[in-house]
């Protein structure tokens, strides 16, 4: 394909995937629950954290989070004690345990009490074209209080070379406009410029055979590859691609 076909390819497809059909089978329907500004981006946020593996196992563990929280998760985070995460126990999606959500959840409280909430602090860091900084120090502030070293693993860093697949889908879905219902929209202080492609297994397989990928690891290197072709296309919004890749590898095993 010339790059204007390829274009036009890409374009059908994202038409195709972002639509409300494609929330039933996507672990988005979670914060999809929600109304509240706060109660979506937690929720997305929690439900983000453990977006690997199973698609069903995902959405499944995700529903349970949002019932040990009450399914009110920004009241849950902003005003429970420590004696309320007694009472969560048994939670475990792969690697991510009962411990760790724990500490989620305290330092979820800690940023919405002393950092003026999760959009603040990632608004605040990010650049003019990224939000590749901006996770980093976000990681920073999520672990300044005392934690288990192990806890750390849950959120990635691209400063260490991390492609961070989870937190740049939970950006996608904050940041870009809800014009066809999928992604939220709720922050207005990012724009869909600034966002990286939650680049994974499916989205890099397709975009090697699209050419828009050389790099064979799925890495920071590789997602700023992938993130400058995908400016070319459509550099307001390049991330709406992403719906086109995953939809090309997961649905239609391309």
């Amino acid at each position: 394909m010339t790059k204007t076909e390829l274009k036009e390819f890409l374009d059908e497809k994202v038409i195709q995937y972002n639509n409300p059909m494609f929330i039933d089978s996507d672990p988005i329907q979670i914060p999809h629950q929600f109304l509240l500004k706060e109660d979506i981006e937690i929720s997305a946020f929690l439900t983000a954290t453990i977006a690997w593996g199973n698609r069903k196992s995902i959405i499944k563990n995700a529903f349970t989070m949002m019932d040990l929280l009450g399914n009110s998760p920004y009241d849950f985070v902003l005003n429970h004690r420590p004696h309320h995460l007694d009472n969560i126990e048994h939670f475990v999606h792969r690697t991510f345990n009962t411990d760790d959500l724990k500490y989620f959840i305290t330092a979820l409280q800690h940023i919405y009490k002393n950092h003026g909430g999760i959009e603040n602090v990632f608004s605040i860091n990010a650049t003019s074209k990224s939000t590749q900084s901006a996770i980093h120090e976000f990681k920073k502030i999520f672990f300044e209080i005392p934690h288990a070293q192990r806890t750390q693993k849950h959120i990635s860093d691209p400063l260490n070379n991390s492609a961070a697949k989870r937190i740049n889908m939970f950006l996608r879905w904050m940041v870009r406009n809800n014009k066809t219902g999928v992604d939220f929209g709720i922050w207005k202080s990012l724009s869909p410029a600034q966002l990286s492609c939650p680049l994974d297994v499916h989205s890099g397989n397709v975009a090697r055979k699209l050419g828009l990928l050389s790099r064979k690891q799925n890495d920071a290197k590789a997602l700023a590859e992938l993130d400058a072709n995908l400016r070319k296309m459509d550099k307001s919004d390049p991330v709406k691609y992403d719906f086109a890749l995953f939809g090309l590898g997961v649905f239609e095993k391309f």
